[in-house]
């Protein structure tokens, strides 16, 4: 398979996973429950709170932890908050942390019509704007990536950094004709459960990967609403980097899987300060791996602090 063909499987699964139903059992190790110390934002285990993004659509999100910088998470397509649950408690006990369901996932209200990446990133700075912190991380999974770099110039100063998680490989690339966009699109339309369960099932994962989990990410992803999720793999797959790189000015850095190969030479032509780590064989290694997954992003987390610090 031809690494564009490739490369637009994983863009199909950049636009991965769980649907707005509980998300799939962790991995052995992992760790799932909220953050067992005092929070100065809002205790462990604490109701969701409502933003209101700017096309009025309801986004629900949910705070852990307590200090500077906030780490808003941002999921991937047909997923949810529920993605990051093996990273909520190592996180908060350093960060606040910010769990959002984006417009159409989750518990988040779907009554839009325009299921653009502009939009998804203003569901981001919506939630951004209503919590008190100075200075935030925007950690984005596969969709969630792009989303979080084009919620970035709404924010202005307060973002200091941002993590990319198995995304941004095209960054530097010119964009899909839209007769390729709709060649990749044509099967989900057609039969979507069956197209996304295949997806999931073949391309996102290595071989060796736990069959149960894999069998729940795609049954779970094929339950999203395609009313929601074909206009949205859309938008991903016509996303045109070039004109927002210019607004970017805080580090990126990138942790990708070896699924897809990432040229971090090609993408740091785009984005100067770009930093890649290749980690795993998977599209979701917080799930596969969290506890290697999870000692990577505090160290990405720590850098970004740092070189904000001085």
């Amino acid at each position: 398979m031809g690494y564009r063909v490739r490369l637009g499987a994983l863009l199909l699964g950049a636009v991965t996973a769980c649907s707005q139903h509980p998300g799939p059992a962790p991995a052995p190790g992992a760790t799932t429950a909220p953050a067992a110390a005092a929070p100065a934002v809002a205790p462990p285990g604490a109701g969701p709170r409502i933003v209101m993004s700017p096309d009025f659509v309801h986004i629900e999100y949910r705070l852990y932890g307590h200090g500077e910088p906030a780490v808003l998470l941002v999921h991937g397509w047909a997923c949810d908050a529920d993605y990051w649950q093996g990273q909520i408690e190592p996180l908060a006990a350093h960060y606040t942390v910010v769990a959002m369901n984006l417009a159409g996932h989750g518990a988040s209200g779907s009554n839009r019509s325009d299921w653009s990446i502009a939009n998804y990133a203003q569901d981001v700075a919506a939630v951004a704007r209503d919590i008190p912190n100075r200075q935030l991380v925007l950690v984005g999974h596969s969709m969630g990536g792009a989303v979080v770099l084009a919620a970035t110039p709404l924010l202005g100063d307060r973002v200091i950094g941002i993590i990319a998680v198995e995304a941004l490989r095209t960054v530097g690339l010119p964009p899909l004709k839209a007769r390729d966009i709709e060649q990749r699109v044509a099967p989900f339309r057609a039969d979507f459960i069956g197209a996304t369960r295949h997806m999931v099932t073949t391309s996102l994962f290595p071989k060796d990967a736990d069959h149960l989990l894999v069998q729940k990410v795609a049954y779970d992803m094929s339950l999203e609403p395609a009313a929601v999720a074909v206009p949205s793999m859309q938008a991903l797959l016509a996303m045109d980097f070039a004109p927002l790189l210019p607004a970017i000015h805080v580090p990126v850095y990138a942790i990708n899987s070896d699924l897809v190969p990432t040229d971090a030479a090609r993408i740091s032509k785009a984005l100067p300060d770009f930093s890649l780590d290749v980690l795993g064989h998977s599209h979701f290694p917080m799930l596969e791996a969290p506890q290697r997954f999870n000692a990577r992003l505090l160290q990405d987390l720590g850098a970004i602090a740092a070189r904000a610090a001085h």
